[in-house]
């Protein structure tokens, strides 16, 4: 397996099967740089609407530059699209899902998990949120630390943001107990921040989890 991380939410898998590479995108949102340019997608999977998960114009000019790419949204994020200069693949995706829903696209076995982001405040108005757990093995919770139905290998995981601190960020760690975790969701941190909160995940994760701290746009195999 490959993965990529352009920054904040916006992680590229590549996960290998018997007909080649499945080459799945999450969340390319406002705060994410680089993916512009990735070509030969096969899914693009957006958690929530909230911009630092979905840059809608970025999203049009890449769904235009692979045309053969399925999208994968909720209702929530479908209702974002909604815009007449979009190309008609996003106003009207291939896939809206809904939590507990199971599919399988290009090979990939993927579960929809989650349905609610987490409360930022209890002023601000409930939103969606989907969680995406691929083959068994990889899962991305967008914004909630909510129930995997079943086991991670690798684990995309949040580290900052207004609906949680760092020790909830450690407990779903430990929780899952994933072979690999990858901190992700780390735009709002001051760099000094990043680094501290990445060393707490690695003074207090599971024994037998590694911490994969990734460099921006820069590909890393890992064991699958």
């Amino acid at each position: 397996m490959k993965i990529t991380h352009y920054g904040h939410a916006c992680v590229l898998v590549e996960i290998p099967g018997a007909e080649g590479s499945t080459r799945v995108l999450f969340d390319p949102g406002t705060y994410s740089q680089g993916f512009e340019e990735l070509r030969d997608l096969d899914l693009i999977m957006i958690t929530h609407s909230h911009p630092d998960h979905l840059d809608s114009d970025r999203l049009a000019a890449l769904i235009t530059a692979n045309p053969q790419v399925q999208l994968v949204v909720g209702a929530g994020s479908l209702a974002a699209l909604n815009n007449p200069q979009y190309p008609e693949p996003m106003r009207e995706p291939q896939h809206v899902v809904v939590p507990g829903e199971k599919i399988s696209l290009h090979g990939v076995e993927i579960v929809v998990t989650g349905g609610e982001h987490a409360c930022i405040h209890s002023a601000l108005p409930a939103s969606e949120n989907l969680g995406y757990l691929l083959d068994e093995s990889v899962f991305h919770p967008g914004d909630s630390f909510d129930e995997v139905p079943g086991s991670v290998e690798l684990l995309l995981l949040p580290i900052g943001g207004p609906w949680m601190k760092i020790g909830e960020g450690i407990d779903y760690l430990r929780a899952i107990a994933p072979k690999t975790v990858v901190p992700i969701h780390q735009a709002g941190l001051a760099a000094v921040h990043q680094n501290m909160h990445c060393q707490l995940l690695k003074n207090l994760a599971p024994e037998n989890t590694t911490v994969l701290v990734l460099e921006h746009a820069t590909t890393q195999h890992i064991s699958h």
